[in-house]
């Protein structure tokens, strides 16, 4: 569907349809997540090295315009992008440890947003959510870690001096 839509968009915006534009949009629209240009290049490399960095990043710039790919920045500030969802919105959760990036649907959230926006008089043309805290693993993590150290720092302490009260 995506590769019909993208030939068409193309030759619409007078440009040409090339091989290796084709094999960046196939291994885009194939990579699961949110990749950065770099990883994105990576993968495209693997496949055809003659392809270079820069027609990489303007070819995603190209899906970007076309509204076949988004484009997010996250805290860190590092461009990713996505493939467009078609009619679909999603949200995400964002680790601030690891990185990790959750995406999420949620019907009730979407209605609360837009009775919102009514009861305003507001036009919403676009909207994004991003949460940023801890995964579930990090947060593990972490409380295995505390463990550890109260287990071992109550392992390692002295006993302390007790002071016995004797009868004369």
């Amino acid at each position: 569907m995506e590769k019909r839509l993208f030939k068409t968009l193309i030759s619409e915006g007078g440009l040409k349809t090339t091989r290796q534009r084709e094999e960046i949009l196939n291994i885009f629209l194939n990579s699961p997540g949110h990749k950065n240009l770099s990883q994105i290049y990576a993968q495209v490399a693997k496949v055809n090295p003659k392809i270079g960095y820069t027609t990489v990043y303007r070819t995603l710039k190209l899906l970007t315009r076309l509204g076949l790919a988004d484009q997010r920045k996250f805290v860190d500030g590092e461009t990713r992008y996505e493939p467009t969802s078609q009619g679909n919105h999603h949200d995400h959760l964002i680790c601030l440890d690891c990185g990790k990036i959750i995406e999420f649907e949620d019907q009730d959230l979407e209605t609360l947003q837009n009775n919102v926006a009514k009861r305003h008089r507001f036009k919403v043309f676009h909207h994004r959510m991003e949460l940023y805290g801890q995964c579930a693993q990090c947060n593990q993590k972490k409380k295995t870690i505390a463990e550890k150290d109260n287990k071992g720092s109550l392992a390692t302490k002295k006993p302390s001096k007790q002071t016995t009260l004797r009868k004369s």
